[in-house]
């Protein structure tokens, strides 16, 4: 293959202020008359995503000694709150993803015999105890759907992100999650794909 059809690519990450004469001239006695693709890769001072750790620290957060749900809440809420409205956010997608990875036939069961059918709003509260009980039990049912519990629900976690977000902004939360986390959302999970 003729030499002008190889091409060599050098990548390189510097910030735009470490850019100066020096390092430009060091470049072009380096790299000659070579192209040069610059491409901007955003503010290097962006923040790092949620972690799956931060996550379950805001659910950790419950105050379980509590009665009402929006008392249990209100430390998470807090806590939540003092993270970046684009934190909160990704808050509200991860827990979406989660309740959608709990909605199916399988989780459903249990709940579907004992009740003889199903309410999609009863079936979405169970699913919501089982990711505020914490990591361990929503890890351990997502892995054994019959281990489901079905005797507590937990609508109040629906809200918390929404809640969290106008605490810190004072304005309402109005992007949708990423996943749709209603019962039969899961179209695979419920054997509809």
């Amino acid at each position: 293959m003729p030499d002008k059809f190889l091409t060599m690519t050098t990548v390189l990450r510097v910030n735009m202020n470490d850019i100066d004469e020096k390092l430009l001239r060091q470049w072009k006695a380096m790299y000659g008359s070579s192209m040069v693709e610059l491409r901007i890769l955003g503010d290097s001072n962006e923040e790092e995503p949620l972690t799956e750790t931060e996550f379950w620290a805001v659910i950790d957060a419950f105050d379980w000694a509590q009665d009402a749900e929006e008392d249990i809440l209100k430390p998470a809420q807090d806590h939540l709150a003092t993270l970046s409205a684009e934190k909160i956010q990704q808050f509200q997608d991860m827990l979406a993803y989660k309740l959608w990875q709990l909605d199916g036939q399988a989780f459903a069961a249990t709940l579907m015999e004992q009740d003889g059918h199903l309410s999609v709003d009863d079936f979405l509260y169970v699913r919501c105890a089982v990711v505020a009980d914490g990591k361990e039990t929503f890890e351990n049912v997502l892995q054994h759907p019959e281990k489901m519990p079905i005797e507590y629900t937990f609508e109040g976690l629906l809200y918390l992100a929404e809640n969290a977000y106008e605490q810190k902004t004072g304005e309402e939360m109005d992007s949708l999650p990423k996943y749709n986390y209603e019962t039969y959302k899961n179209r695979e999970a419920w054997g509809k794909e």
